[in-house]
């Protein structure tokens, strides 16, 4: 029996998928006067590790516009130049990236040396930043400017790799401390994060040397509110300007004008525990699948803000929507290039019973359990839910102490490669493996899919190790979500974006 090791979300390598939602943004550039509001961003999941830019608050920093990497990408998942203006490669394992003319918030230069020696700490996170995960690599400055990343093996997609937000540039000063990373007035973005008030606030200000123009807000005042009612109503009452994933139950009492909803590659799931309980056995795994009515979900819990589940990869993205129209398959009814085998006979429940496990930082996933119980009673289960804050789940999801958990999961938040969230979440060695699934067919679909370099084949291959995975059930995808942003009158250049990296950029104002 494998033994489930306590890891970070995110995964391994990147790839352009091509998204039928938009990273829409409703400003221009950053200003050049002085002045500007302060902005007031009401933020749904608080920081589980103080900040650190290598595990699950890497994307806090990242949506408050604080962190950046070389590259970054764009709406379709292309990486475009962020401190790399360039980069061109010179052989299978080596690239050249070629800096900008940058300074940190602690007002050194963004060096070539400061820039391998960022990328060398990111390499001996422990445990591992996601992106990173089976991956080698070293960085070390060159000449004129520039600075040399080598992988251990042969990897086409690096600058997409180094899009990560677990792969942000930090100055010499946040790795003082030995043990520890600060981003604190040592990153490189619009905004330099100032002050931290535990787990409930934070203060940012504009940072005037930004290499992209001085942001049109003066400073952000960041708090989070698990709640989200609650944070549904300080926008409605002026008290925020904008709200991150407001409840779909809440959307009709926001104004049209306030109300943006976007198109995601975010699924919720129900991850069966394969490595014990009740769900080790795939006919009682079985039995569970048969049991859902995905339909249920994206009509009654998410009023129609969500798309029925098909399987891991959602309609948002094009390549896997148009390869299960491909095959004449019904969208709600899709499970991708190539049908799952080998699945188990279902078994009768007999009275089983599971616990079920969620977190309320998404309002809709405990109603969702609610149904999901409904659901798997009428089948014989007998089902207990367990339903925390997210930071108090994620250790003990990890650890196996639960017999199911239902979660919500952007499959391209962090590498945009449909790889990655294979490899991270269905693998022997997955570092966000919550099925605790080890199973040697699907490892060995999703190395094969990881060799591949061309994009179509690539995306083809994910396909099929996608099938492999769904045989096993060991994932149930329940819907396809869109993400709803609660945004003020008076506020514009919000960045809407379907990988959920950004939220408040340079030119967001009010």
């Amino acid at each position: 029996m494998r033994s489930p090791s306590r890891r970070r979300l995110l995964a391994g390598l990147l790839l352009a998928p091509l998204l039928t939602g938009c990273f829409a943004s409703g400003g221009g550039e950053a200003s050049d006067t002085s002045g500007g509001s302060r902005l007031r961003v009401a933020l749904a999941f608080p920081p589980a590790e103080n900040y650190s830019p290598y595990g699950a608050d890497a994307t806090l920093l990242t949506r408050l516009g604080v962190t950046e990497g070389l590259t970054r990408l764009d709406a379709n998942g292309t990486a475009i130049p962020a401190l790399a203006e360039s980069w061109s490669r010179e052989n299978d394992r080596s690239w050249l990236f070629t800096l900008r003319e940058a300074a940190f918030q602690d007002g050194t230069e963004v060096t070539p040396k400061a820039v391998a020696a960022a990328l060398t700490h990111a390499t001996r996170a422990k445990p591992v930043t996601a992106a990173l995960s089976g991956v080698e690599l070293t960085a070390e400055a060159a000449d004129g400017g520039r600075v040399r990343v080598t992988t251990a093996d042969p990897d086409p997609v690096l600058p997409l790799r180094l899009s990560s937000p677990g792969l942000a540039v930090l100055s010499a000063k946040a790795y003082a401390k030995k043990g520890g990373v600060s981003p604190v007035g040592t990153a490189t973005g619009p905004f330099e994060l100032t002050k931290v008030t535990g787990t409930t606030a934070a203060t940012l200000d504009r940072f005037d040397d930004y290499w992209g123009g001085r942001a049109q807000a003066s400073g952000i005042d960041a708090k989070y509110i698990a709640d989200g009612s609650a944070r549904t109503n300080a926008l409605r009452t002026g008290e925020t300007d904008i709200a991150e994933a407001v409840p779909v139950s809440q959307a009709a009492s926001l104004d049209k004008a306030t109300r943006r909803d976007t198109a995601t590659t975010r699924t919720t799931s129900l991850l069966l525990n394969t490595d014990s309980g009740p769900f080790k056995d795939p006919k009682v795994r079985a039995a569970a699948r048969e049991a859902i009515d995905t339909s249920a979900f994206a009509k009654g819990v998410y009023e129609g803000y969500a798309d029925s589940g098909v399987g891991i990869y959602g309609p948002a993205l094009n390549w896997a929507a148009d390869a299960r129209s491909a095959m004449g398959v019904p969208p709600a009814e899709g499970w991708g290039s190539v049908k799952p085998t080998g699945r188990a006979e279902a078994q009768g429940a007999g009275g089983t019973s599971v616990t079920v496990a969620t977190y309320d930082n998404r309002p809709e996933l405990p109603e969702a359990a609610q149904v999901l119980k409904q659901q798997l009673e009428k089948a014989g289960f007998e089902v207990e839910l367990e339903v925390r804050e997210y930071s108090r789940l994620e250790s003990d999801a990890l650890d196996g102490k639960f017999d199911a958990v239902i979660a919500a999961r952007n499959t391209m938040l962090d590498t945009g490669d449909p790889v990655s969230i294979l490899a991270s979440d269905y693998t022997c060695d997955g570092s966000y493996n919550l099925a605790l699934l080890c199973d040697k067919k699907v490892d060995k679909a999703v190395a094969t899919a990881e060799s591949i370099s061309d994009t179509a084949e690539r995306q083809d291959a994910s396909m099929a190790a996608e099938a492999a995975v769904l045989g096993t059930d060991a994932v149930v995808p329940l819907v396809h979500q869109r993400i709803i942003t609660g945004v003020g009158a008076e506020v514009s250049g919000v960045q809407l974006d379907p990988y959920e990296r950004a939220l408040v950029g340079a030119g967001t104002r009010r």
